[in-house]
């Protein structure tokens, strides 16, 4: 597919944080007496924000969340938004190599902030424009639910038929297929195991791609 719009998740696409960020959260419920594998964490939590995100936690540990556990996760935020989180491999130069005239926008479940802040640290502050939309501020249902799709296809003035979205998270790519667009499960960063593709190609995504030259490939940009 040859798309007239490109919608781009972040975390785990573009970013490496779901490797980092799920091995920081398996490490502090494991030394809180819940162990749990940087790898099942992903399975678990990945993709998921906000009060959906605290709710997968606390069904995990069955009682509520410990007093220090926004403490702890902001400790961490802190550190990464200071030092940066290094690229999903070939994220930078793909978008770079973009055709000026099509339109894309990033679509996260993370904060504007968060998202702004990193791609400042990769060197693509002004890769998106003001296209960067939230699933905890632009609607009121973030992902797995497809609004936030609809939100930045209309936002960028594409028939979300037209668009492609890059995802890599099953909740992601779960809302992002019942969006309409095309999506492609990229299976790129150091997060994904070897099955990643097949749960992906599950949830329906009409393609998955090992890396950012096949992305290139699949959208006809190669």
């Amino acid at each position: 597919m040859k798309p007239a719009g490109l919608i781009f998740d972040f975390d785990g696409v573009l970013i490496e944080s779901e490797a980092s960020g799920n091995r920081h959260l398996a490490e502090y419920l494991t030394d809180i007496g819940h162990p749990i594998t940087p790898a099942d964490s992903m399975a678990r939590f990945m993709g998921r924000a906000g009060a959906d995100f605290l709710a997968e936690v606390e069904a995990f540990l069955g009682r509520p969340l410990p007093e220090d556990f926004h403490a702890a996760r902001e400790v961490e935020n802190r550190r990464v938004l200071a030092e940066g989180i290094e690229e999903v491999a070939g994220a930078v130069a793909f978008v770079r190599a973009l055709p000026a005239d099509l339109p894309r926008a990033v679509a996260s479940s993370s904060s504007s902030a968060w998202i702004r802040r990193h791609l400042d640290h990769l060197g693509l502050a002004d890769a998106f424009g003001e296209h960067i939309y939230s699933g905890r501020e632009h609607v009121a249902r973030g992902k797995p639910a497809p609004d936030l799709y609809w939100h930045a296809a209309a936002a960028i003035g594409v028939p979300i038929e037209r668009c492609a979205i890059l995802e890599d998270s099953p909740v992601g790519a779960t809302g992002a297929v019942a969006s309409g667009a095309w999506v492609i499960g990229l299976c790129a960063g150091t997060h994904c195991d070897v099955d990643h593709a097949e749960r992906l190609r599950a949830i329906g995504v009409q393609a998955t791609a090992a890396d950012f030259r096949e992305v290139a490939r699949l959208l006809e940009l190669a």
